[in-house]
């Protein structure tokens, strides 16, 4: 661990670890007060240039330039890497910012204000000591479940349990339907490891069972559920059917309760086919993990795979170690299917009922390298759509660009590296079309995605590799987690979604969504007993009209209340111009009704950055002029406010951002 310093004046302390024999010339430090005679040589002039020089440099040369629509990626040019390594001594972000301590740090805050305020960020593996706390009679824990996004939801909330006796009440003393779920061994050994390697303490009570039901909660608000515990008679909770299929030569198992349904075979333990009866969609479907061998090396003439590299040497499919057997869940809220594909790969397929997408949930981990070989991990989804080679992926959540593998639209490419050169980062989702139907999957965190074969579309997982790729860090992407002495790597949990659409209905799903997987329900927790905390808190908010919420191709993306009392709003369209025939459309905002019950004295439009108004950027904005075309062209884009129906206009793919002056201090209340 690198210790603190207290300035950043011990360049050659900072830079010691980079390269050995190596000292700065005199005059190079970050001492405010250092007395060491400049670096001066009369031979170079070295000028500072930003940003805006360089456009107002472009500008003044009064050319045409030619429009580009895709994104930029950074290509390898060699005569860089000589620049490159310079300047890393300089600006190695290690060092400069200790990014050790940074994470240990953070650590210790997220674990110290959860021990405050009652949440549960370990939730993911089925540790929340307030939901597992055995009720005594009279009491119950309470729910209260957010919702951050502009229009109401409806979706299922899953917390662990202690017992099966359980009651879920809304905030008006209505029964809510619910499920139990049994937790898997699998589960109970990944929380009791994970929590005592990330905490430092062990778990106390032992969960059961998953408490499944769905909670409906208002725009930018909040909706509060009770759990109780019940007698056996009184317990109105559905605990699941549980069923192992035998591996005959015919026999599929269905789950789904709705319009979708995915058939598995029971012999081979895996999907087979994709079917809605909605909008008749049938094709079959196959989803498989895979792993790459990193490539060996131990500098850029033998490049190995690594942190910032991704050179793979062979492509293995991972096969089950014996029969996959398929355990089925089913109930009244979703359907699970559960496979323990081998030793470090356990999933949990889901198809909630009233939902027409199938949510995966992976479990990749510790990687073993017993063999001395570092391997990458994917998903592949395969269907039989004939894709042409053509997919498309998302750019920081916003467009999608089209993607041909083995192909560029701005220069011949010269394909040496058939897999890495055609893979893509991933943020919000990929996706591939035919004639008939389009193919989506949504990802819950950044991976790499790639569609190498038509009709199919990969996700990388995770990785863990035996060698340095030489850029710069001086490190193998081999972490491990540790409890005292027992260290393993790390684990992954993750979801990933699938959907299969009639062509050109597959973007409604993505974009909506893809806000709910980027913009969760968040829970908070409390202890009644009788009706204590429901009498004296409010039960249910919204901060928006109860007539009223967003559009559903409108997001808030922020809002925020600065120190002056201030409100920061910024609103994104979240279509592109031809993306959907209903939602690829100018659509309005009603400021009046977003912010119900506050009198909004002033609004300003700003730049996107909130640093300038709109008004003095529009007068500096700049007129390019565009190759092949004669007039300016012209952008769609909202019209001006009015400052009394403060009604916010957005065009497909628009983000526009305010200063809202209201006649209270604070924007929201206690």
């Amino acid at each position: 661990m690198i210790k603190p310093l207290r300035s950043y004046g011990g360049v050659p302390v900072l830079l010691a670890h980079l390269h050995r024999h190596y000292d700065p010339p005199d005059g190079f430090t970050f001492e405010i007060n250092d007395v060491s005679p400049p670096i001066q040589d009369g031979r170079v002039n070295a000028l500072y240039s930003t940003p805006s020089i360089y456009t107002d440099a472009k500008y003044a040369a009064d050319e045409k330039w030619p429009v580009k629509t895709g994104d930029f990626f950074p290509c390898v040019l060699i005569s860089l890497y000589c620049l490159g390594d310079c300047a890393h001594l300089t600006q190695d972000h290690n060092p400069l910012s200790c990014n050790n301590i940074y994470s240990l740090v953070c650590g210790l805050l997220d674990y110290s204000v959860s021990s405050v305020v009652p949440v549960c960020p370990l939730l993911n593996i089925s540790y929340c000591p307030p939901s597992e706390s055995l009720l005594s009679n009279g009491k119950s824990f309470v729910v209260i479940v957010y919702n951050p996004l502009g229009w109401k939801r409806e979706e299922v909330v899953r917390i662990p349990v202690s017992f099966k006796e359980v009651i879920v009440q809304d905030h008006d003393g209505r029964e809510i339907v619910s499920q139990l779920l049994p937790l898997t061994n699998f589960s109970l050994n990944t929380r009791n490891y994970h929590v005592r390697a990330y905490l430092g303490v062990s778990p106390g009570n032992t969960p059961s069972y998953w408490l499944a039901f769905s909670a409906f909660v208002p725009p930018l608000g909040f909706s509060t559920y009770i759990i109780s515990r019940a007698n056996k008679t009184d317990a109105s909770v559905t605990m699941s059917a549980i069923s192992r299929p035998e591996g005959g030569s015919n026999n599929i198992v269905e789950i789904g309760q709705g319009n979708l349904k995915l058939h598995y075979s029971a012999q081979e333990g895996k999907l087979v086919h994709y079917s809605n009866s909605r909008n008749l969609v049938r094709t079959s479907a196959e989803q498989t993990y895979s792993y790459y061998s990193g490539y060996e090396g131990f500098d850029r003439v033998n490049q190995a795979s690594g942190a910032y590299v991704f050179r793979p040497n062979n492509t293995y499919t991972i096969k089950p170690e014996g029969q996959v057997p398929l355990t089925v869940m089913r109930g009244p809220v979703v359907d699970e299917i559960h496979q323990q594909i081998n030793a470090w790969i356990y999933q949990v397929t889901r198809v909630y009922k009233g939902t027409e997408h199938a949510e995966v949930e992976y479990n990749i981990g510790p990687i073993p390298v017993d063999d001395k070989v570092g391997k990458e991990i994917t998903a592949k989804i395969s269907t039989a759509l004939k894709t042409n080679k053509t997919f498309y992926t998302d750019s920081n959540g916003r467009d999608f660009i089209r993607r041909v593998r083995d192909y560029r639209e701005d220069w011949d490419l010269q394909v040496n590296q058939p897999i890495a050169g055609n893979y893509y980062p991933i943020n919000l989702g990929i996706y591939a079309k035919d004639e008939k139907m389009e193919l989506s999957v949504l990802v819950d965190r950044a991976v790499g995605g790639a569609s190498l074969v038509d009709g199919q579309i990969e996700l990388m997982l995770h990785r863990r590799l035996l060698y340095d790729d030489a850029r710069g860090v001086g490190e193998v992407l081999n972490e491990t987690v540790c409890v005292l002495k027992d260290c393993k790597g790390l684990m992954v949990n993750g979801m990933f979604y699938i959907k299969i659409d009639p062509l050109g209905e597959g973007a409604k799903w993505r974009r909506t969504f893809g806000q709910e997987i980027y913009s969760p329900l968040l829970l908070a927790f409390a202890e009644q007993d009788e009706n204590n905390w429901l009498s004296s808190h409010v039960p249910t908010f919204s901060a928006v009209d109860s007539s009223y919420s967003l559009p559903k191709n409108i997001a808030v993306v922020t809002l925020q209340e600065l120190d002056s009392g201030i409100v920061l709003l910024r609103l994104a369209h979240l279509y592109e111009t031809g993306e959907d025939k209903d939602y690829s459309v100018m659509s309005s905002v009603e400021l009046k009704k977003l912010f119900t019950g506050k009198k909004m004295t002033k609004v300003v439009e700003m730049n996107l950055s909130g640093n300038q108004e709109r008004a003095e950027m529009e007068k500096k904005r700049l007129v390019w002029k565009v190759e092949g075309s004669t007039a300016e062209t012209k952008i769609t884009r909202g019209g001006p406010i009015d400052p009394k129906k403060l009604v916010v206009e957005l065009a497909p793919m628009e983000i526009r951002t305010f200063f809202i002056s209201v006649n209270n201090l604070k924007m929201f209340g206690s």
